[in-house]
């Protein structure tokens, strides 16, 4: 489980294709306190360490990972947003997330308010919702949606975000991995079993 508030940038080092998996080389500030078989969430996806080198570690994703989030299209010195899963009796700064990628989002519109940052994003007809007000998570980062609509929402960002986030690559097609709130996701399966 994550919360969605992200710890550092990692930077990919190297893609290494084997069959229909992806192993991703990425350096970043909390390698060496890294272990093998711990999960992290990169831009919002949790994946399994692998292995560890110095400064870097490797993850790999599978098929259906590389299907339905934004990894296959990381290149080689592009950044991600990590998180480690959260420790028991840690605070809850976030909201509930579990790294599991729901769909991806485009960016349609990136809106400079004189000291925050608003985005709006499009994404495909699906089961999954957004309201107003309610939680969402792009690219792993824990937001509050501001304006929701048929498969559009917005966010705004505070500058601490955008400084410590890839939300500062964002522009306008830009494709983000998006997790939906888990309570939501409850209420809408319920809701359709019904009918």
């Amino acid at each position: 489980m994550f919360t969605g508030i992200i710890e550092t940038l990692a930077k990919v080092r190297k893609i290494e294709k084997e069959g229909t998996n992806i192993h991703f080389t990425f350096a970043s500030s909390i390698t060496s306190e890294l272990k093998i078989d711990q999960s992290v969430a990169h831009n919002g996806v949790c994946l399994t360490v692998v292995g560890i080198k110095g400064d870097e570690y490797i993850v790999t994703a599978i098929q259906e990972t590389l299907d339905r989030t934004n990894l296959g299209n990381l290149a080689e010195g592009d950044e991600v947003n990590l998180e480690r899963c959260t420790q028991v009796g840690a605070r809850l700064d976030g909201h509930i997330v579990q790294g599991h990628v729901d769909q991806t989002a485009i960016v349609t519109k990136v809106e400079e308010n004189d000291g925050s940052w608003n985005y709006h994003f499009e994404y495909e007809p699906s089961e999954n919702i957004t309201v107003e007000k309610g939680s969402i998570t792009i690219n792993g980062v824990s937001l509050t949606v501001v304006d929701s609509g048929v498969n559009t929402f917005s966010v705004s960002i505070i500058p601490y975000t955008y400084e410590h986030t890839n939300f500062k690559s964002f522009k306008v097609g830009t494709e983000v991995n998006l997790e939906f709130d888990i309570v939501g996701k409850y209420v809408s399966k319920l809701l359709s079993l019904r009918k």
